[in-house]
């Protein structure tokens, strides 16, 4: 009798655990999310942000709420979320703030692996080459060997906008200089919106920007788009060759990513909840056509993917940076 009453206890403790961390993943998230963007409006980090922001908010019931946190390369905003501890904060991390940067900086005030659980990649994103229109028309600039031809032939007379140090605008920039031999001023901007003002309005000469955020701008006739930076074209700009293909440069190819990651201390059932609503909505009819009219191809990945592909990402953009020459300015 004892016996049976003491197993009767432990089956029904056992039930209330169970219960309980049931009770306890369904009530997060129990108030608004920040999902930090680490660079300025207008660039493809915060499109991406505000494209899943509000399907989130719809699946889980509390606003999803998109901040901005620019500076550094992405290092402030990333720093930021590595080191919050109110369980409701997100990151937008790129291929810049969990590939490039340990690579590129000396130091980093948060440790891109460690310090963050990988939640899922939303979007591969590949990088155009873009040049004022109004600009490439009077140095009578058509092409990508016109423009190396220029650089070379005027070093220093060029000025290379990017989203900031360590970014894969900036890197895809470097990369193409050390490799063509040419010399462009590298402009670093607090994020891709800013930079993409002053290179429409004509105080910046060339951008290697992620496609989604210069896209608008290409198709309004501002910008000129020479080249992308992927190993094949892109379906958005189906007609512009590839940077390999343009200049003959076969071992060219610098494209971006940007997922959603958590601080290192979240619940793994909170990490694959969010997941499998961003791989549910990134698989939806509307939204899955806006990114790719955006040039933007959808992710999904598992946690476990997505922290294989980071891992992978640290080894291969290390050689670039080193090939490249690229230094924080």
């Amino acid at each position: 009798m004892i016996f049976r009453r003491f197993c009767t206890s432990v089956l029904a403790f056992v039930a209330f655990v169970a219960a309980s961390s049931v009770a306890f993943s369904q009530a997060w998230p129990s108030k608004p999310v920040r999902i930090v963007v680490p660079f300025a409006p207008g660039g493809t980090t915060d499109l991406l942000a505000r494209a899943v922001a509000p399907e989130l908010t719809k699946a889980l019931g509390q606003s999803f709420i998109v901040e901005n946190r620019a500076g550094a390369g992405g290092n402030i905003g990333s720093e930021a979320v590595a080191k919050s501890n109110d369980g409701h904060t997100l990151l937008m991390g790129t291929v810049g703030t969990h590939g490039i940067n340990r690579a590129l900086y000396p130091t980093l005030p948060y440790d891109p692996i460690k310090d963050f659980a990988p939640i899922t990649v939303v979007a591969y994103v590949p990088n155009v080459m873009v040049m004022n229109a109004e600009k490439a028309r009077s140095l009578n600039i058509q092409n990508v060997n016109d423009f190396i031809a220029y650089a070379k032939k005027n070093p220093g007379k060029l000025n290379m906008a990017s989203s900031g140090n360590g970014t894969s605008i900036h890197l895809a920039g470097e990369l193409f200089k050390s490799m063509t031999g040419s010399y462009l001023v590298h402009f670093p901007y607090r994020g891709s919106g800013p930079a993409l003002l002053d290179l429409v309005g004509g105080s910046m000469d060339v951008m290697f920007d992620n496609l989604p955020s210069a896209l608008p701008h290409i198709r309004s006739g501002k910008l000129t788009a020479f080249a992308v930076t992927s190993g094949k074209r892109s379906d958005a700009l189906p007609n512009v060759p590839t940077v390999a293909e343009a200049a003959g440069l076969k071992e060219f190819e610098a494209s971006s990513w940007f997922g959603l990651l958590a601080p290192a201390a979240m619940p793994a059932d909170q990490v694959r909840r969010i997941q499998a609503e961003v791989s549910k909505a990134l698989a939806t009819p509307a939204v899955k056509e806006r990114l790719l009219s955006q040039g933007a191809i959808p992710g999904g990945n598992t946690p476990q993917q997505f922290a294989a592909h980071i891992a992978a990402e640290h080894e291969k953009w290390a050689k670039v940076v080193k090939a490249s020459g690229a230094k924080v300015d």
